[in-house]
């Protein structure tokens, strides 16, 4: 192979995460190839539903079309409030019931481990029970179960993860963080104090990644709401506005790692 290996490390972030979308397009649009993907969260949703082969186009429409009454199925809140069936069969659906092998770039699915704190990475297996632990916000979603232990959101211990992409055989880790805080956030209800807590017992985690990645991306989405789907057009558009500004960047990498290829 006469280039780099580039692996994109997608973050956790809630609705913000279709930011994601856009940075995939920006790069397949300049035919940078991404050869791994992992995702916290969102970023494995959003990872998931890409890895099948969709068009952006069809992505698009997808993101443009999603709404919380598609995933939200409330239940007693004894570990959460929102069952998570109704998303699992929404995610069954839209990547065909594959397994994570299937998908035509290797993908790695971070979630939580809530009784141990370990990080559990999926590389194989169904995809939707896999992408449902990843995106659990405790104290939002019920944990869901996968053999035997019981997983919640990826963005626990790994908000942006960018050591599993490495691990996967990255020569060139790209990051995104969708993670931001939301300043002077309308707090109103418990949705909103969980979340808002999530964001801001991240923010010294997401330092550390970024310290450990070759280039990232961070689009603007800050103002914009994680558990509100709205604003979806400008949620991406961020995206692909940051991804064209890390463009030479990015590309200036590459040519650094060919040239230092060919020199050995």
């Amino acid at each position: 192979m006469n280039r780099p290996k580039i692996g994109i490390a997608l973050g956790s972030g809630g609705a913000r995460g279709f930011a994601h979308l856009g940075v995939l397009k920006v790069l397949k649009e300049e035919n940078i190839e991404v050869d791994y993907l992992a995702g916290s969260s969102m970023g494995a949703l959003v990872g998931a539903f890409y890895g099948t082969g969709l068009e952006m186009e069809q992505l698009y429409r997808i993101a443009f079309a999603f709404k919380r009454k598609y995933y939200t199925d409330l239940t007693l809140p004894k570990m959460g409030f929102i069952a998570g069936e109704r998303v699992k069969e929404l995610v069954r659906m839209f990547t065909k019931n594959k397994n994570i092998e299937d998908l035509n770039i290797p993908l790695s699915i971070v979630t939580t481990d809530i009784k141990t704190g370990e990080k559990v990475v999926f590389d194989k297996g169904p995809i939707a029970p896999a992408v449902r632990a990843s995106i659990s916000i405790p104290g939002i979603f019920v944990p869901e179960k996968v053999d035997g232990r019981l997983l919640v959101d990826g963005g626990v211990v790994d908000r942006i993860p960018v050591s599993v992409v490495k691990e996967m055989g990255a020569d060139i880790v790209i990051g995104v963080n969708v993670s931001r805080v939301k300043m002077d956030a309308e707090i109103g209800s418990i949705f909103d104090v969980i979340l808002q807590s999530f964001d801001i017992l991240q923010m010294e985690l997401v330092k550390n990644r970024e310290t450990n990645c070759d280039i990232m991306i961070r689009p603007r989405v800050e103002k914009f709401s994680s558990r509100a789907f709205t604003n979806i057009k400008e949620i991406i558009e961020q995206g692909e506005a940051e991804a064209i500004k890390q463009l030479p960047a990015i590309k200036e990498k590459i040519e650094t790692w060919k040239e230092s290829f060919y020199e050995k």
